[in-house]
Formats: structure tokens, sequence, C-alpha cells
């Protein structure tokens, strides 16, 4: 029997199989290639893959790559599920452990961001709340999480990296750049830079806090290198323009196959790193937000330029320009209405 028969029964591929089994608590099932790589399905849409014992890691790395933790979020999870049939058909040899996720199967079946409540809130512990006690989505991200420590620990001694690949609605003066979750005391690592690059991802906002998504889960409690990484626009399965995401291919297969970073070349032979300056908060009734419901990430505003007002105050835009990411104010009182961030410095690997 095939290997990936084992793995995806009838269907063509991993993205077939697990959208036709979006539902469904599949139990564990594992199988060796040809070559000896080890691939355990352990749950739907979850692949764990090892080498053969005594094959070179160069890199002395792991690696877990997730998609589809926003189900409708589709262009990287066609990119991963390409990588894999790669893999299958011997196009190439996997060097390092590598853990595959597709975060949220029934949102991607229908097409919808999430269902019940947004699976990227629900990390580092948020899953535990009262609030989301019996939602599908929080019992997801708990098993997400504890698959990612057995994970992180299987591999003592390897180098860990997330990158979490997402795309967004909202246009974006930028459309590709990744965020860097907040560890105190931690700095971006120029191989990393370098592999931004590589995935023609050329600007990088630092955090200014822990949060709830799944890349803050990995970097604050793994120790992991990790990214959310915002790859361009969001289209329907079989929408997408796959040439827009070469970069990113590129750059995870040569990861995949254990090579060494290739040197940067114009015109992604610089990173522009920006830092929260400001974190707007819903604060009630009477707060306002002036910033137009359709304005693109990044968008710059001037020195002096009100950003909200309330009762007990305003904010302004200081002495040196600022842009706004993430800005929504359809957000409950007492949750984050946007950021307002800055240029920090440019970063360019040697």
């Amino acid at each position: 029997m095939k290997a990936t028969n084992l793995l995806f029964d009838t269907h063509p591929d991993w993205l077939t199989h697990t959208l036709a089994n979006a539902s469904s608590n599949l139990p564990e099932v594992s199988t060796c290639l040809p070559d000896g790589t080890r691939v355990s399905r352990r749950a739907n849409g979850v692949l764990w893959l090892q080498p053969p014992a005594g094959r070179e890691n160069p890199n002395r790395e792991a690696l877990i790559v997730s998609a589809g933790v926003h189900g409708n979020e589709t262009a990287p999870i066609e990119v991963l599920n390409g990588l894999m049939s790669e893999l299958f058909e011997g196009r190439w040899a996997l060097a390092c452990p590598l853990l595959l996720i597709l975060g949220n199967p029934p949102a991607m079946v229908a097409g919808e961001r999430f269902l019940d409540v947004n699976m990227n809130r629900l990390f580092n512990g948020a899953h535990g709340k009262s609030e989301y006690a019996g939602l599908p989505e929080a019992a997801r991200a708990a098993f997400l999480e504890g698959l990612c420590r057995e994970f992180a620990l299987a591999g003592q001694g390897l180098a860990l990296s997330h990158y979490d690949l997402h795309t967004a609605i909202r246009p974006s003066k930028r459309e590709k750049f990744a965020l860097y979750p907040f560890v105190a005391g931690r700095s971006v690592p120029a191989g990393q830079c370098a592999f931004l690059l590589e995935a023609e991802v050329q600007t990088l906002l630092l955090q200014h806090r822990a949060s709830t998504v799944f890349s803050s889960f990995t970097a604050s409690e793994l120790q992991a290198e990790s990214f959310t990484v915002e790859l361009g626009k969001v289209q329907p399965f079989g929408k997408n323009d796959l040439a827009r995401f070469q970069g990113v291919e590129r750059a995870l297969r040569r990861r995949f196959l254990g090579e060494s970073t290739p040197p940067v070349r114009a015109p992604f032979d610089e990173l522009t790193v920006f830092e929260v300056v400001h974190e707007v908060i819903n604060s009630g009734p009477e707060f306002e937000f002036h910033v137009p419901d359709d304005v693109a990430n990044f968008t710059e505003y001037a020195p002096g330029s009100i950003i909200w007002t309330d009762r007990n105050g305003r904010y302004q835009v200081g002495s040196v320009p600022e842009a706004v990411v993430f800005p929504n104010r359809a957000v409950p009182v007492g949750q984050r209405v946007g950021l307002m961030i800055r240029k920090k410095t440019v970063i360019r690997p040697e």
C-alpha cells in the first residue's frame, strides 16, 4: 500500500483529505516513505515528519509551520499542501524534524475566518477561559499547544523555529510582513532576517507584549524563534495566484532540505523594522477612533494627527510620523482597536 493511501485514504493529497474530514476525530496513523522518512498523521490536518536515523540535519533545527488558523486564508495552505505532495512523490528528501499544522479545518471548509471564536486569540492558555468552554476551536487550540510541547521536547538540542502563515482581508501598504512576538531580552537573529527576505518579506513588526496568538505561545513557552507571517490577500481555494507566493515556497523548501541560506539579493536585501509606540484601546461609549474603516495597514499619519479621543483625552502623533496596523473599531470595550507603529531601523543581512 502506498504511504499516502494509509495517510489520506483515496484522497489525492493532504489538503483534500483534511477538508473531507474537517469535523472528524481521526485516529493517529503512521507510515514510512520509501526513503525512510516517518510520517505520522497526529490528527486531521496535522503531520509530524521525522527523517530516518542517520540522515544529516545540517542546520541542526526542527521546524513548526502552520497555516489555516484562520480558515479563509487559503494561499499558505495551498503552498504547504504542494510542498508535501512534492515530498510524497519523492522529489526531495526531508532533512529536519517537521510539524505541519492546518489549524482550523471546519472554518477552511466554511470559507470563514473562524466559526465560533477567533482561534488566533486562544493560545498561551486563553482557550481555558470559561467563555470558551465547550467550543471546538478552544479544544483545537489546546490540542495544538500540547502537540507543539511534545514536538519541542522530542527535538531537544535542535534550534526550534515556528512560522505561522496568514493572508489578510485588509489591504496593506506593505503586502508581505512578519510579526515577531515579544519575549523580554530577545532580538531577531540575523539568520531569521535573511530567511524572511528569502521569502520576499521585507517588513518586520516587533511586538511590544506577549499575546494570545499562536506564534506568541511557541516563542514564550517553547523558546522558539517564532513569527506570524502575513503573505498577501485572502482568496478562496483555487483562486490564489500562487506565483505571488513563490518566495515563501522556495524558502520553506530550502529549509526542509537542510540547505544553507543563500546570499540576499536585491530587491529583497533589506528588512524594514517597525516598533509599536501606542496601543489603541476602546475605552467606552465616548471613545472615537479617527481612522477610516477602510484604511490600509501601514498607512502613515503625519505629526499632529489625532488618532482617537474620549472624555479623558486623546492620542496625537508626535514629532515623527506613525503608521496604523490592524485597525478595527468594532471591538468590545477594553479590547484593542489598533496599533500605532513607527520605523525603528533597517537591517541589511550580509
